[in-house]
C-alpha cells in the first residue's frame, strides 16, 4: 500500500519540486515550494471549485432547510423528503462535500510530506534518473526566511489568508433573519480558525507554512468567483421548469 501511495503520489509531487527547484525556482526553495502548490492546485482546480461551490450553495440553503426542520418536526420521513426535493431543486448533494475531500486528501498528505522531508538527509532518494539531484538544497526563501525553522513571520500570513478565505465563504445576512446555528458555527470559524492555524503551524518548518498562504490565496481567488456566479444567480438557482 505504501509503494503504491508513494508511486502515485509522493514520488511525482517530489520530482516536480526539484524540477521546479533547478529550473524555474532559480535554487530558491520557496519559489519551488509556490510553483509546486500553484501546480497542484490548477491539478486540482475542478475538485476544489466543486467543493468551494457546494459549500457556499449549502450555506445559502441554511434558512430553508431550517424552515423545511421545523414545518415536519413531528415527521421525520417528510422532514428528510422536503429536505432533499430542496437539495435537488437547488441541485446540489449533501454528501459530496465529504467525497471531494476523499479526493483531495492523498494528495495533500504528500505535499505536506514532501515539506517535512526536505529537512532530511535521504530527501532525494525518490528522484527518477531524468530529474538531476541537486548538490545542496537552500532552505532559505528569497535569501531571507529559513523554511526549515519555524517563522512566526509565515505563520502570521498563514492565519491572515485563512481569515479572508473564511471571511469570504460567509454568505451575506438576510435582513430580519436571525442566523441558523450553522451559521453562528461558520462566524465563529472564520475567528477560530487562524488560531487554529497559528497553533499548529507556530513550530512546524516555515515551508509548511509557505504552502498554507499559497494554497489559501488560490481557495481565496476560487470563493471571489463563486460569489459572483451566486450574486448573479448563476449558482445553486431552482431548476426552471418548462410546460
Amino acid at each position: 500500500m505504501k509503494y503504491f501511495y508513494d508511486a502515485i503520489f509522493y514520488q511525482p509531487l517530489l520530482n516536480a519540486l526539484i524540477f521546479f527547484y533547478n529550473t524555474v525556482a532559480f535554487q530558491d526553495l520557496g519559489l519551488a515550494i509556490i510553483f509546486l502548490t500553484v501546480l497542484v492546485r490548477l491539478v486540482l482546480f475542478p475538485v476544489f471549485q466543486k467543493s468551494v461551490r457546494h459549500q457556499a450553495v449549502m450555506q445559502r440553503l441554511q434558512p430553508k432547510l431550517k424552515k423545511a426542520q421545523e414545518e415536519h418536526k413531528h415527521d421525520r420521513e417528510k422532514q428528510t423528503q422536503a429536505m432533499m426535493a430542496l437539495y435537488r431543486e437547488h441541485r446540489v448533494n449533501p454528501f459530496s462535500g465529504f467525497f471531494l475531500l476523499l479526493i483531495q486528501l492523498p494528495i495533500l498528505i504528500a505535499v505536506y510530506q514532501i515539506f517535512l522531508n526536505s529537512l532530511k538527509p535521504d530527501f532525494l532518494a525518490g528522484l527518477y534518473s531524468f530529474v538531476g539531484a541537486p548538490p545542496t538544497i537552500s532552505h532559505f526563501f528569497l535569501g531571507l526566511i529559513d523554511l526549515g525553522r519555524p517563522s512566526i513571520l509565515m505563520v502570521g500570513l498563514a492565519a491572515i489568508a485563512q481569515y479572508f478565505q473564511g471571511k469570504l465563504a460567509l454568505p451575506k445576512p438576510e435582513k430580519g433573519q436571525e442566523p441558523t446555528q450553522a451559521e453562528q458555527i461558520g462566524r465563529r470559524m472564520v475567528f477560530i480558525g487562524p488560531l487554529i492555524t497559528l497553533g499548529i503551524f507556530y513550530n512546524l518548518p516555515a515551508a509548511v507554512s509557505l504552502y498554507w498562504i499559497v494554497t489559501s490565496a488560490f481557495s481565496v481567488l476560487q470563493q471571489i468567483i463563486v460569489n459572483r456566479q451566486l450574486a448573479h444567480g448563476e449558482l445553486g438557482t431552482p431548476h426552471k421548469t418548462t410546460r
